[in-house]
């Protein structure tokens, strides 16, 4: 074979500004400009804006063609900010989350023509659940009692359709102990993003936008005795409160048994300190459960005599400086959290006058109303109804209320089921130490946002949605990512 096979003559290959002499080129190139030019000058700035997003748009659909994990990383970032900027630019963003789940696949046939797609990958009993759950919602179409096809449409993404094509996506091209690590530092950065946003409500007030939003329905929520309810970039201080009592959970885990890597330890205590300091600014007590019930299951997974000591003596304390004193009395959030312990609230007394009402009318459906037949799409498409009108306060409610006790029953059986799975493997079958922390931290978390998802409609909301998914989608591949890395630190030695 000869030492010059490879060789090409630089003379014979066009490179650089040399190729645009080819018309196939240099036609399509100048077309673009020309349409360019002419937009910016019958739109001036709005014109330059918009081409501007133009291009960033074709710019991003091209990277994610070429490497689609690009495409989950933007997913988790857009899930933290896709309900806040409609408060600047009003648009349904909403549907930007349903447009970048189908480009990933669109994406994945394409990349399919020259690498097999690993479908492979996506085959778990976790792909199985949600996909019944899917199919069930999808039959929700037929139920007699739903009254809206739009208002389906709209509710059943947040409650099965985000959760059935991220799943199979997240197993195959987010599934390395490379791609957990950096799911934490985007985690923790948008996380203290969020409670830096939160402080400036808080201390500073809204900006005009913010002010805006009050106005037009938000404060009936938001603002109560004359004061706010800080709710950052996220859709309202419900979702606030819970994703960064999740964070400070996740992240205080993680910080605790950190070893070895300073700087790391010390972003992770950070992004917990600010996790836990955005709970507490807003005013959501139903996040409380969040810490709560998140730190039972862990002390139960770590399974160390020591720590569970420490852990119910902290519990306790908790428990005895909210519900058995008045120290703090005069913080608000402090009083507003105290509220949580207290059987006798009269917001709580609602709630199960409402559930009340609910169980009298479901006992003769046990398909529930249809999907969107409660909240806020049941307002927007059918108010005249009594679902529609009657609140839930609940995501498990809404679940019971839309889908019936058949729903529900399944729902929690997935939900349970997806736990159990991620404490078993904790348990028994991780045995690299960092990987059962991450897992141990990630199934905590989880737990914690079913707990306050009764309290509140956390679980199918942005951004706890996306991370739950991803969380789901880790604890349940991490044996096959522990095998990986036993086997790489065998071939070592």
């Amino acid at each position: 074979m000869s030492l010059f096979s490879n060789y090409t003559n630089p003379f014979e290959f066009n490179a650089g500004s040399s190729r645009f002499t080819n018309l196939n080129i240099l036609v399509p190139v100048l077309a673009i400009l020309t349409v360019i030019t002419v937009v910016i000058a019958k739109m001036g700035v709005i014109g330059f804006v918009i081409t501007l997003s133009f291009l960033m748009l074709i710019s991003l659909v091209y990277a994610i063609f070429q490497n689609p994990k690009m495409g989950i990383i933007l997913l988790i970032v857009l899930g933290f900010f896709v309900t806040g900027i409609a408060r600047y630019i009003p648009a349904p963003w909403g549907l930007s989350i349903d447009g970048l789940l189908v480009l990933l696949y669109v994406a994945l046939f394409f990349k399919g023509f020259a690498n097999k797609i690993p479908w492979h990958k996506a085959k778990s009993s976790l792909t199985l659940l949600v996909s019944i759950w899917m199919g069930y919602i999808i039959l929700q179409l037929g139920n007699p009692e739903a009254q809206s096809l739009e208002a389906w449409f709209y509710a059943m993404r947040g409650v099965a359709l985000y959760q059935w094509l991220s799943i199979p996506l997240f197993f195959m091209l987010f599934n390395k102990q490379k791609d957990l690590n950096t799911f934490f530092v985007i985690w923790g950065i948008l996380s203290i993003l969020g409670t830096l946003k939160g402080f400036q409500q808080f201390q500073f007030g809204v900006d005009p936008f913010e002010q805006k939003w009050l106005d037009q329905g938000g404060a009936e929520t938001h603002i109560l005795f004359a004061k706010l309810r800080v709710f950052s970039f996220f859709s309202d201080a419900g979702q606030f409160g819970a994703s960064q009592a999740q964070a400070g959970v996740v992240f205080g885990i993680l910080a605790l048994f950190k070893k070895g890597n300073i700087k790391l330890r010390a972003f992770f205590i950070s992004v917990a300190l600010f996790g836990f300091l955005g709970m507490l600014i807003s005013g959501t007590r139903g996040a409380i459960a969040v810490p709560a019930l998140g730190g039972i299951v862990f002390l139960i997974l770590r399974k160390n005599l020591k720590i569970l000591l420490l852990g119910a003596i902290l519990g306790i304390s908790v428990y005895v400086f909210f519900a058995h004193t008045n120290i703090g009395q005069n913080n608000a959030e402090i009083r507003r959290m105290r509220t949580a312990f207290d059987p006798n609230d009269a917001s709580f007394q609602v709630r199960l006058a409402n559930q009340k009402k609910l169980k009298g009318y479901l006992a003769s459906r046990p398909f529930g109303g249809g999907v969107g037949a409660t909240g806020n799409w049941g307002q927007r498409f059918t108010p005249h109804t009594f679902l529609a009108n009657t609140a839930t306060d609940s995501w498990y409610v809404m679940i019971w209320s839309d889908t019936g006790v058949i729903g529900l029953m399944y729902y929690l059986f997935m939900l349970f089921f997806i736990l159990f799975t991620g404490a078993c493997n904790v348990l028994f079958k991780i045995k690299d130490e960092n990987l059962k922390i991450q897992i141990t931290a990630l199934t905590c978390g989880m737990a914690g946002i079913m707990m306050a998802s009764y309290g509140n409609g956390v679980f199918g909301q942005m951004p706890t949605g996306i991370l739950m998914y991803v969380s789901m989608v880790f604890m349940f591949n991490s044996p096959q990512i522990d095998a990986r890395k036993r086997k790489a630190s065998i071939q070592l030695h």
